[in-house]
């Protein structure tokens, strides 16, 4: 047999989730920021170009004199520096006024005319080197070119800020701890609740089923997790309980008919009592062997049926009929001054998909079960009605017995569960109810219990009904009645004896 690989896995819900958060958004924003850099850039540089412009044509005005001369005006230096300061383009640029002939007439900074000649063309017009790009504006008068007003400015000054680059870089960083923050709460809120849930796994898996957990989250799809995690564990401490008593109980069930058969025997065999004495303990034998043998039989019966074993046809009965028949049998076999059954069961017919024999094994374990449970020496008073309603067809058995203590209701259907008052009286494994429902359950159908009090209890089995039966011809409709028809069933009420199958 292979291995079975355990996989541990060490990282933690907060940390995977948190870190691989953080690098989505690191990758996420760093596209964003590459593209809106991109397009930064290139509204930088037109705007910029456009403010030299405007410097260009504002120190063109200047220095042309009312008579048509290009005249530098004492200031001019104060003023360029003082919008070169107010247009925020203070750095990395050259500015340079030339006359008609191209003479240097004013520069800033301060340049001699063979630096001006080696940072620009022969014409003037463009910069020698490219790391630079000079913005051209004429100084005209009269339709006459008095000269040129050169700015030279770096390309990185006009697509680089370094004031716009931090900012952005500060944003970015905001962005993404915000994001990454703001995960991380959550991860280590959800984390917490979901640890403690899987801490208490671990004791669970340890045997130790109790766990408190003591979260109160508001969220409530957590709220909902922890609620059924508690109850799940308070349910399975349950059946664990139940599952070391059960054990105990059935061992005990099973050992005393074996020990009673044995001592009655023995003392049959050694003489003890003779004649009709010795009849009577041998009648005793043969009851507790009869009891012991329902016992088994309940065990192998649930077994079969939990392994698969047990076959479950699925025939189209006609269910008021096959009600009607098991009734009248288990009636023939019950004293009628003790039991009295009164049936409602329709006229017309109402027919099913299922299985005659393990839907008379369901009623007549009802039935058993409310003969047990009616007070000794009391008569027991059966209601048993039929109807159908929307897509089921519903069977509910009432009886007049002591009821099921509220306590125990929702535990009823549990393997070997049997009531504090069954295990004084009766002898028994607790199966019966179990195996009915399992059995109602495989045709489609489901065994509940309606309601139950000191007055009575009342079971509801529901099995599906069969509206379209255009299918049903009546050589299969023949073939199916004689399945559950009285010939058939009377016999069989010798295989399969009073109590068989009955929660006791």
């Amino acid at each position: 047999m292979a291995k079975r690989v355990k996989r541990v896995c060490s990282t933690s819900l907060l940390s995977y989730w948190t870190i691989r958060y953080f690098i989505i958004l690191c990758i996420g924003f760093t596209i964003i920021a590459a593209a809106a850099i991109y397009w930064m850039r290139d509204a930088t540089m037109e705007s910029r170009l456009q403010t030299a412009g405007l410097l260009g044509q504002e120190v063109a005005d200047r220095v042309t004199s009312p008579e048509g001369q290009l005249t530098i005006p004492p200031k001019l230096d104060y003023i360029v520096k003082n919008r070169l300061f107010f247009f925020n383009i203070d750095e990395y640029i050259c500015l340079m006024i030339t006359d008609q002939k191209g003479d240097l007439k004013f520069s800033r900074p301060a340049m001699t005319e063979q630096q001006m000649r080696d940072k620009l063309t022969d014409d003037l017009s463009q910069p020698r080197d490219d790391r630079y790009v000079a913005i051209t504006t004429p100084i005209d008068s009269d339709n006459k070119q008095l000269g040129k007003v050169i700015i030279l400015q770096s390309k990185k000054a006009l697509t680089y800020s370094p004031q716009e680059m931090m900012v952005s870089i500060l944003l970015l960083t905001i962005l993404i701890l915000t994001g990454w923050l703001t995960l991380y709460l959550l991860s280590r809120k959800l984390a917490r609740p979901l640890g403690s849930v899987a801490d208490a796994a671990q004791q669970i898996r340890l045997g130790n089923y109790d766990v408190q957990l003591n979260i109160h989250p508001p969220e409530r799809e957590i709220q909902q997790l922890v609620s059924s995690f508690e109850d799940m564990a308070r349910r399975l401490k349950h059946l664990e309980e139940w599952r070391a008593l059960s054990l105990a109980g059935v061992t005990h069930e099973l050992k005393t008919p074996v020990t009673s058969i044995k001592g009655l025997v023995m003392a049959v065999r050694d003489e003890v009592v003779v004649q009709e004495e010795a009849r009577e303990f041998l009648d005793i034998a043969l009851k507790e062997s009869d009891r012991m043998e329902r016992m088994v039989a309940d065990l192998l019966d649930y077994n079969a049926f939990a392994s698969g074993s047990v076959e479950v046809r699925h025939d189209q009965l006609d269910l008021p009929v096959l009600i009607a028949e098991v009734i009248y049998q288990w009636n023939l076999l019950h004293d009628s001054s003790m039991v009295q059954v009164i049936s409602e069961l329709p006229d017309s017919s109402l027919y099913t998909v299922g299985d005659a024999l393990r839907i008379q094994q369901i009623l007549v374990n009802l039935l058993n079960n409310s003969l047990q449970a009616v007070t000794p020496g009391q008569t027991l008073k059966l209601h048993i009605v039929m109807y159908a309603e929307q897509q089921h067809i519903h069977l509910e058995v009432t009886d007049n017995g002591t009821g099921v203590a509220p306590e125990e209701q929702d535990y009823i259907f549990e393997r070997f569960y049997r009531g504090e008052r069954k295990k004084r009286a009766v002898r028994g494994l607790g199966l019966g109810l179990t195996y009915s429902q399992l059995l109602a359950r495989a045709q489609g159908g489901e065994l509940l219990l309606k309601g139950s009090s000191p007055a009575g209890t009342t079971f509801v089995l529901r099995m599906p009904l069969l509206r379209d039966t255009r299918s049903l011809q009546s050589a299969d409709y023949t073939a199916a009645k004689e399945t559950y028809s009285v010939k058939k069933l009377l016999p069989g009420a010798h295989a399969v004896p009073p109590g068989v199958g009955t929660n006791k």
